[in-house]
């Protein structure tokens, strides 16, 4: 015989999933995408359609996905996003580069230009990481913090010991 079952019956398939009222939104599948840098919740944003020119100075994180022209002082870390354009000279504690940058960088920590950013100008930094795919092109100056100084313990002699 030619394999003939002995339920006909037809064959059943799972029913889709009806989201519930109370079970929240239904995942959906995203497409996979490079993981980007997270920035602080508490960094100042300049947005992508923003476009500065003139003098920043903050005591806070920022983070820029738009275009500014000028001067950047900042205490703290700066990051350049994916789609931002900096023409300024820079100074900040650590700088995080995935756009563009054209000017002169000064960082008291460390200065990182990831896969797809770009930098023209110099740099003065203590610490450097350029990733495979970043553009660079300038010179760079490594500065050396202070070695700490040695801390001498003198023995103060109390009166009357001998």
């Amino acid at each position: 015989m030619w394999n003939k079952r002995n339920d006909e019956s037809p064959v059943r398939r799972p029913e889709p999933e009806v989201p519930r009222r109370d079970a929240g939104p239904v995942p959906q599948s995203q497409p996979h995408r490079e993981p980007v840098p997270q920035r602080s919740p508490s960094a100042a944003v300049i947005g992508a359609s923003m476009h500065i020119k003139g003098e920043i100075h903050s005591q806070e994180e920022l983070f820029i996905d738009g275009e500014v022209d000028g001067t950047l002082e900042l205490r703290h870390a700066l990051t350049i996003g994916r789609n931002g354009k900096v023409r300024a000279d820079i100074k900040a504690r650590d700088v995080v580069i995935l756009g563009t940058v054209k000017g002169n960088v000064e960082v008291t920590g460390k200065i990182a230009i990831r896969e797809n950013g770009s930098l023209i100008g110099d740099i003065r930094t203590a610490g450097i990481s350029i990733d495979d795919g970043a553009y660079f092109k300038g010179s760079i100056d490594i500065i050396r913090s202070e070695p700490a100084k040695p801390v001498v313990h003198t023995k103060v002699a109390e009166p009357g010991a001998a």
